[in-house]
Formats: C-alpha cells, structure tokens, sequence
C-alpha cells in the first residue's frame, strides 16, 4: 500500500508538469476578443479544446487575448492564431497584425464568416470567394460542403498528410508571389456564383485552394478556408495530423 501511495503522489506532482509548456516553448496568442463562440478554452464540440492540447504538446504556450490585438498585446509573443471571429478587426489592429508578421512573427487564420477576415487577408494579398464550396467527389456522408481534401503540395502545414477532412469551406485564391495554394478541393468542386443553389453555366466549376500558406517580411502566414477543421467534433485522425503540423510550424524558431 505504501509503494501505491507513493506512485500515486509521484503521478499527481508530474501531472501538471505534462500540461505546463517547456521553458522555451513559442508564445502563441490566441485571439478570442472578437465574438469567437468556438474557444479553445471550451470543451464543447464545436470549441477547440482538444487543437489546444495538441498546439500544447508541439510546444506552444496559448495565451488568450480578450482585449484588441494592439502592438501591446503582441509583445512577447512568437505566433497569432485567429480562428473563427464574427467581429471584424479596426484598422490599427490590422496595420499592428501586420507589422507582427513583417518583423518575423506567424499568423494562422481560420475562417468561419469569411468576410469579416476580408480586410486583414488583403494587406496579406489572399482573397476568399462568395460562398462556400461544394464538392462532388470525395463527399464525407452525402454532404456535398464536407469532403476529403487529397490534392495537396509540400509545406509545413502538409508534411506527411495526405488527406483531411473539410466542413464547409471558402475557397482562397492567393494574389501575390509571397503565398501560394498547399491543399485544393478536386476538379468538380464549384461554388454557386449566382446563388440558385445548384450547379449551373453561372458558376464555377474547378480545383479551389483550401489552405494558403505564404511569407511576408520576416514572418509567415497561414490561412485556412475552414474553421471547423480544428473543433472537437472533427478532429479526426488525418485533421490531428494536421493540427500537430500546425503546431510544429507555429512552434518553430
């Protein structure tokens, strides 16, 4: 009984040690000051407890901002990761996010209503399309806005995957030589350009970028069509996989 009791006193002392980031883990804030409802900090299906874990584990330490993501509020920190906002961001915090980047730091952007992102993916030349993608291949149960995403091109965030899965995506399209296109939809996949919600001669009908990844200054970016990637609910194998590149990348140096 004595050796129990202590292998378990043992175990409670290193527990929290599993949780608490390395001494040189990369200071990630994540922006939650923006309405997001899906929180990293939530345990819910839709939150993104369980990418926290992950991001936690590649040695990133989250930070939580409420406040306005301001030169202030990015002092210290090595990465910014803004998933889902339904409020969009005032200019000074778009001219700060983007000094972060130029002087070396890394943004990931995950959209949910993807023209409150508009303004910030433009000063990094990325630009969305008007509605979601529907795929008609690769359908995840005939849901023809969740699909399996196979066409994708080396970089940090595609290292070792060869596939994940989408929940209803906006299609990027990267409009500068700093960026470019890492994980596409298939050759079918179309967006209703005329809003008759059917595939017809008014819309368009190709392979569309998912997932951009780029540079700008001394700093990186990456911006996904899709927020729902990452929530509990979704995290499948291939989307962990993912989710633990994203943390690599964020994490390093």
């Amino acid at each position: 009984m004595m050796i129990l009791q202590r292998l378990l006193l043992a175990f409670l002392l290193l527990f929290p040690l599993m949780l608490t980031p390395a001494a040189d883990a990369a200071v990630v804030l994540v922006d939650q000051g923006h309405g997001q409802r899906f929180r990293v900090d939530g345990e819910g299906e839709l939150d993104l407890s369980k990418l926290a874990t992950i991001l936690n584990e590649q040695g990133c330490e989250l930070r939580l901002a409420t406040t306005p993501l301001d030169a202030e509020a990015l002092t210290g920190v090595d990465a910014v990761i803004t998933s889902g906002a339904f409020l969009p961001y005032k200019p000074d915090e778009l001219k700060d996010l983007f000094a972060f980047v130029e002087a070396g730091g890394k943004l990931a952007v995950m959209l949910h209503i993807a023209p409150t992102y508009s303004p910030l993916m433009g000063k990094l030349g990325v630009f969305h399309s008007n509605g979601v993608i529907h795929e008609q291949d690769a359908v995840i149960k005939e849901n023809d806005l969740n699909f399996k995403v196979t066409h994708l091109e080396a970089s940090p965030l595609t290292d070792g995957l060869q596939s994940f899965s989408l929940y209803g995506g906006w299609a990027l399209l990267s409009g500068a030589e700093n960026s470019r296109i890492v994980a596409r939809s298939g050759e079918r996949s179309w967006v209703d350009l005329n809003g008759d919600k059917k595939l017809g001669e008014g819309d368009a009908m190709q392979s569309l970028g998912v997932i951009i990844y780029g540079t700008q200054g001394a700093g990186e970016f990456a911006i996904f069509g899709d927020d729902a990637i990452f929530q509990n609910r979704f995290l499948d194998a291939t989307n962990q996989k993912l989710a633990r590149n994203l943390g690599s990348w964020l994490a390093r140096p």
